[in-house]
């Protein structure tokens, strides 16, 4: 709850703000990897007059550069190694620069895909450039993305809500533009460049919501450069989030990453005759504490990035060529993953199963690598070794289900449940710990998608 002497945020001015710098902040790689058919058109050697955003081919576009794989790994990359980096940086560049000047250069860069979409150029070349923009993207997003989660501790939970929500309805966003640039029925480079010219916007917007926050008093209020004021804001937050638990478990998982210990920062003198504060946590002994959980994490997001979207984007619809299947992969697997992966994330609101001290969530966990042989049999045109043995678009479907909610609902689990296994002034360690271990799943999930794709 804010405190009684602080303004009011008119019209939900700063809400609507920070949704947007959400959206914005993980727009990019929706983008990117819901127009992979577009890349492998181009990159397969189709002129720009012929190339349409998602192929009407009934086979797929071929993937002849691994842009699949590619794109998803320098994605994640980026993401690992600004977390080991971001102590250092956040000291050493002010935030508005971190900011701004991360949501400027992710604009420009992705102005340029836009342009690129008008200009005729090898197939390699194509290929450079765009993975270049993708890992230059990547970074700023992981700095933008850090930076804007240092203001929201100093700001109410529901600021905090608010920036994931926005997070969350990036991949659902993009999947929507994609589907209405394809059924808009113009040409074809009208179609891409419309499409790549909407997170252009998005981020405009973006850019324009952080300008307008010093303007708006409820804003300055919270985000003023005072430190003694910052702090007692942030204590508050942090009050706000563990009056609201129960049993220890925050009631929502957005505000596990806020959830930090209040003893800390008490001041000694207040309390005379209370036991000294416990000195600096270790980070070997948090990691002892919550390292199963922690594989736990790095295993759902293995799982994840290993097949999605680099062999999911691949399968295609076993009906006959028409308009189902030409909307088939954007809605079965885009638009239907991030729902589903949204939904299962919203799950842990309401309950949280199985608990901390259940040996059935690493059975549950490891019972997802089913996954990866399950979508490798699917309606995959291109392949070489593997036989097809779920030819029927329902078996993708319902995979996709599963694997959507699974992957959200265990995720956030286990963001919830780390916070839980350590003693309360080692949450913070146990927070930073369990991002790394984020990051890292990602990284070896992408770097495991090549041996897959190999094995198809």
């Amino acid at each position: 709850m804010a405190r009684e002497d602080a303004p009011r945020d008119s019209y939900h001015l700063v809400g609507i703000s920070f949704f947007i710098l959400g959206l914005g902040t993980l727009l990019p790689w929706n983008f990117f990897i819901t127009a992979i058919p577009y890349f492998q058109a181009r990159l397969a050697g189709a002129s720009n007059s012929t190339t349409r955003i998602l192929s009407t081919n009934h086979t797929g576009p071929e993937d002849a550069f691994n842009f699949n794989n590619w794109v998803t790994l320098l994605s994640q990359l980026p993401l690992l190694l600004f977390t080991l980096l971001n102590s250092f940086l956040y000291q050493c560049v002010p935030e508005t620069v971190r900011i701004l000047g991360s949501l400027l250069a992710i604009l420009l860069l992705f102005a340029l895909t836009a342009a690129l979409v008008k200009v005729d150029m090898s197939p390699g070349l194509f290929f450079s450039i765009t993975m270049a923009s993708v890992c230059f993207i990547n970074s700023f997003s992981a700095v933008l993305q850090g930076s804007l989660f240092g203001q929201l501790g100093t700001m109410p939970s529901t600021y905090s809500t608010l920036f994931l929500s926005g997070q969350g309805l990036a991949g659902i966003f993009a999947a929507l533009a994609m589907l209405l640039s394809m059924a808009s029925g113009v040409d074809a480079q009208t179609s891409a460049l419309g499409y790549f010219i909407t997170p252009c916007v998005g981020i405009l917007m973006s850019i324009m919501c952080y300008l307008s926050l010093p303007h708006l008093k409820f804003a300055r209020y919270y985000l003023a450069n005072k430190p003694s004021q910052a702090q007692a804001q942030e204590l508050e937050t942090k009050a706000e989030l563990l009056q609201s638990d129960e049993n220890g478990i925050p009631n929502s998982p957005q505000k596990v990453a806020l959830t930090l210990d209040l003893d800390l920062e008490k001041e000694p003198e207040s309390e005379p005759d209370e036991p000294q504060k416990p000195g600096k946590p270790s980070v070997f002994v948090v990691f002892q504490k919550i390292w199963l959980t922690a594989l736990c994490l790095v295993l759902v997001f293995t799982v994840t990035l290993s097949v999605f979207p680099a062999i999911t984007a691949m399968v295609t619809s076993s009906t006959s060529p028409g308009k189902w299947s030409q909307f088939f992969n954007p809605i079965c697997c885009f638009l239907l993953f991030n729902i589903m992966d949204w939904l299962g994330r919203s799950l842990t609101s309401y309950f949280l199963w199985p608990d901390e001290d259940s040996r059935l969530l690493p059975l549950l966990v490891c019972l997802r690598f089913l996954f990866v042989p399950l979508f490798m049999l699917c309606h995959v045109p291109q392949r070489s070794r593997l036989p097809t043995l779920f030819p029927q678009d329902a078996y993708f479907i319902t995979f996709m289900l599963l694997f959507a909610i699974s992957n959200g609902y265990l995720v956030s689990l286990t963001m919830c449940l780390a916070p839980r296994q350590v003693l309360p002034h080692e949450r913070e360690v146990a927070g930073a710990l369990m991002t790394f271990f984020l990051a890292l799943g990602l990284s070896c999930g992408a770097s495991l998608s090549f041996l897959f794709k190999a094995l198809l």
